[in-house]
């Protein structure tokens, strides 16, 4: 499924548009046909990614129990374990990043990612990089070094290619003080 295409159609819906659908969808995901096909592909011990809305990214994890509706997972990068309904799993690997609109000015929050390199301008017309490490209502909180972080809206967040991220934890960024 292309997300991107599907979240540009559902900005022309009205909110009662997306509350039906939410209903809708809802229904779906509690399906039991749906819930044992899901079941009937894992197995304790196996390797799989799930999809964490809070960090709006992919987390590795491996199954260490199957419930009937849910599976208690191992989330491999921290070591916690989370009871997850079967449909927060990935199995067929699909591409959940969301492109932003070309049109839009900064980075859409569902587009961004906790761990991602941004960069915007300060108040003295600065540019200033860090790396985002919360997913708010209206900014994402992006941390500078390890003494400074600010609350910036999505509008004034840039990307930071790559390339350019590793120079620039290379450098020590001056924090910004108004």
């Amino acid at each position: 499924m292309n997300y991107t295409a599907i979240l540009q159609e559902l900005n022309k819906a009205s909110l009662f548009d997306l509350h039906r659908l939410q209903s809708a969808i809802y229904q779906e995901l509690l399906n039991p046909n749906r819930i044992e096909q899901i079941k009937s592909q894992l197995k304790v011990g196996q390797s799989i990614s799930y999809f964490d809305s809070q960090s709006n990214c992919l987390v590795d994890a491996v199954i260490l129990q199957i419930n009937r509706t849910r599976c208690l997972v191992r989330n491999v990068k921290d070591q916690k374990s989370w009871n997850l309904p079967f449909y927060y799993l990935n199995l067929d690997n699909i591409d959940t990043d969301i492109q932003p609109d070309k049109n839009v000015v900064g980075i859409p929050k569902n587009s961004l990612k906790i761990g991602d390199i941004v960069g915007y301008k300060d108040r003295d017309n600065n540019e200033q990089y860090g790396k985002v490490i919360r997913l708010n209502p209206k900014t994402a909180t992006v941390k500078i070094n390890e003494h400074c972080t600010w609350l910036v809206s999505y509008k004034l967040l840039f990307r930071v290619i790559e390339g350019e991220a590793d120079e620039l934890q290379e450098q020590a960024v001056i924090p910004y003080t108004p």
